[in-house]
């Protein structure tokens, strides 16, 4: 299936340090996108991968699971890591997670953590009965653009399918163990009013994180998907001075040296 209009990856070649962006379940890089072009507009190296069976029709995310989502930002990171000096890992939700996952796997190699309103776990009592539900129930319904902001978006799934939320629950649990190996400096971003993540779950990534450098910023005006909402802004600054603090050559303008 062709990608939706929208939907398609980001990859912009700036200078030495650079920035692997991950985006949500069942969602798309349209999420990430102006994030993005912010970051590769003060002179950084961008990645903005697509995961696989996302961005075209959930039927074709139905065969996929965290396995192949994970592989797809690892494959990355490498790359990145080949062209840039230091590399940063950032990511909306599931996205979030897969960023926290990287960090603790690839250690040294991953400068610092950016996440926002980042998952940790599948709540509900539905959440126990996935083993069995995905083989009698397809889908359920759809949790993209959790948005306040009038006239903003996201271009996401309609459908949940269950295999696939089994997977993510499956890859929660694991990330949860692996926690404690994140040590890099953490920039975590949160939406009081989110609808789709809840606090607890930024509550115990903070708790469970070995990282020394941590900062914990609040998006008042804004729901699950923030990167497109009101404090969208905020979100852009924030990460581009946190990078800016942890890597040298990003100047005071944010552009980088040789970029």
């Amino acid at each position: 299936m062709a990608v939706l209009p929208g939907a398609e990856p980001y990859r912009h070649e700036g200078g030495e340090v650079g920035v692997l962006l991950c985006h949500g379940f069942t969602g798309s890089p349209q999420s990430l996108r102006p994030w993005a072009e912010y970051l590769a507009g003060h002179g950084l190296t961008v990645s903005l991968p697509l995961l696989p069976g996302h961005g075209t029709r959930w039927e074709d995310m139905q065969v996929t699971g965290w396995q192949d989502w994970y592989a797809e930002v690892d494959r990355e990171l490498r790359a990145l890591r080949e062209r840039c000096a230091r590399v940063f890992v950032a990511g909306l939700s599931m996205g979030g997670a897969l960023a926290l996952r990287l960090a603790a796997k690839h250690g040294d190699a991953v400068s610092g953590v950016i996440v926002v309103n980042p998952a940790n776990k599948v709540h509900g009592l539905s959440a126990y009965a996935l083993p069995v539900a995905r083989h009698l129930v397809r889908t359920t319904k759809g949790i993209a653009s959790d948005i306040a902001k009038p006239g903003s978006a996201e271009l996401g799934y309609d459908r949940v399918p269950l295999h696939c939320a089994h997977s993510v629950r499956t890859f929660f649990r694991l990330v949860d163990g692996e926690l404690p190996q994140v040590t890099q400096p953490l920039l975590l971003l949160r939406s009081p009013q989110d609808h789709v993540v809840p606090p607890a779950d930024s509550a115990r990534i903070l708790s469970r994180v070995s990282s020394v450098g941590v900062r914990e910023v609040l998006l008042e005006q804004s729901y699950h998907v923030a990167t497109l909402d009101h404090d969208a802004e905020r979100i852009f600054e924030e990460s581009l001075a946190f990078i800016g603090r942890l890597a040298p050559s990003v100047g005071k303008e944010g552009t980088t040296a040789g970029g």
